[in-house]
């Protein structure tokens, strides 16, 4: 695709196109394939531990696939043969396991102690016959939780954490063990890579790492579409030098293609391999952690959509609520939703909902469809809707019509 201008809504297509969302609804079941192919547009998956509706890794597959088994997906991290593996790439993330001969210069910075926590390095570096006592007990024993480990005691959040949980962290970090799988609760449970990660990917030989950054680059320019620089770099927390560097070496390549975009204040690229969908049609709730919305700027820049997620806002000074989805309908973001799942009650709660001005007059029939698929998808009842924002008498008034 060969362009030197795009236009906002050319933008917001192959942004849109890239993340997965230009396919054809699927229909039937969805398969371990159908994961595969779509991780192969994301690239990962962040992960994060609230679970005020599902967890954040479980939610952009159901946006770009619908309802789809949830223990497909926690088959695909845990057991063999395995398809996705644990790393620090855009925060704690699941990615693909052919992706973690790309960690291994990340990991090797670590085990220097460059680019993590500055607290746990000297840690490890003062408690070294500690961290080498807990990656023979993992040896020995894994796979194994920082709760099974005798004597453990600490909690959520670094100035929570055990010795135990310190020294884990770190040997995570290094790539020394890795995450097995987690517990319903979702502690993790370390293992040795070697007995985690398939033998094909322990074999691949550990790149340079100005290629693995360049190949990093690469994967986040194709699921961005088109992006800037600081676009591209926060897809996997590069350095900026790293990351422009990069960048510049891929546009001599001819893998990226600077383009302008109206109104943008750095430069655009544009992937050799992205596609200018000729429309979107697949509406879509999408979590907090969403490649899509995960960077505020960008989301604000495609879609004229100011986004803030405010779980640590003071509950007085929210603004749209605790666990906001935007809603996507065509290629805009067009309301958003504070969600809740109460499983005791089998209920989703619709605690508020807000239309964005450019809403089309439909919006409110496409959101409650949405809501209902979701509600299906979650084992919940019935959805219940509080009377909070613009768009909520609308939203009863269609759960009125439905029951009718």
């Amino acid at each position: 695709m060969q362009r030197e201008r795009l236009t906002p809504g050319e933008v917001r297509r192959i942004a849109l196109g890239a993340q997965g969302f230009s396919t054809t609804p699927l229909r039937g079941t969805v398969t371990r394939q159908h994961i595969k192919r779509m991780l192969g547009r994301t690239g990962l998956l962040q992960i994060d531990s609230v679970n005020v509706l599902a967890r954040a890794h479980l939610m952009p597959l159901y946006a770009r696939l619908g309802p789809y088994p949830v223990d497909l997906l926690g088959r695909a991290q845990s057991r063999k043969p395995r398809m996705l593996f644990e790393y620090w790439a855009h925060e704690a993330s699941l990615l693909p396991v052919e992706t973690q001969p790309l960690m291994r210069w990340r990991m090797e910075r670590a085990a220097r102690g460059e680019g993590v926590y500055k607290g746990l390095v000297h840690f490890a570096r003062e408690k070294r016959e500690l961290v080498d006592r807990v990656y023979r007990q993992v040896e020995a024993g894994g796979p194994i939780a920082a709760s099974d480990f005798e004597g453990e005691t600490g909690s959520g959040g670094w100035w929570g954490w055990s010795e135990t949980k310190k020294a884990l962290e770190w040997l995570f970090w290094c790539g020394r063990i890795t995450t097995h799988s987690r517990r319903p609760s979702f502690e993790r449970l370390y293992d040795l890579p070697e007995r985690v990660l398939p033998r094909e990917v322990l074999e691949t030989p550990t790149p340079r790492e100005d290629d693995a950054q360049r190949a990093l680059v690469d994967i986040a320019a194709r699921a961005l579409g088109v992006a800037s620089e600081p676009d591209i770099r926060d897809y996997f927390r590069l350095k900026p030098a790293t990351s422009q560097a990069r960048v510049a070496e891929l546009v001599e390549e001819g893998v990226l293609q600077p383009v302008e975009i109206k109104g943008w204040r750095h430069p655009a690229y544009l992937h050799r391999d992205a596609h200018l969908p000729r429309r979107i049609d697949r509406p879509a709730l999408l979590a907090p952690f969403d490649p899509v919305v995960w960077e505020r700027d960008r989301a604000e820049r495609i879609f004229g959509f100011r986004y803030r997620i405010e779980i640590y806002t003071p509950a007085h000074k929210r603004v749209h609520g605790y666990y906001v989805l935007p809603f996507l309908l065509g290629d805009r973001i067009v309301a958003r939703v504070d969600l809740k799942a109460d499983r005791a009650g089998r209920v989703l709660l619709v605690q508020s909902s807000h239309a964005e001005r450019h809403a089309p007059a439909h919006t409110s029939e496409a959101l409650y469809a949405e809501l209902q698929r979701l509600s299906r998808w979650l084992n919940l009842d019935t959805i219940t809707i509080m009377p909070r924002g613009d768009l909520a008498d609308r939203l009863k008034a269609e759960a009125s019509r439905h029951r009718d």
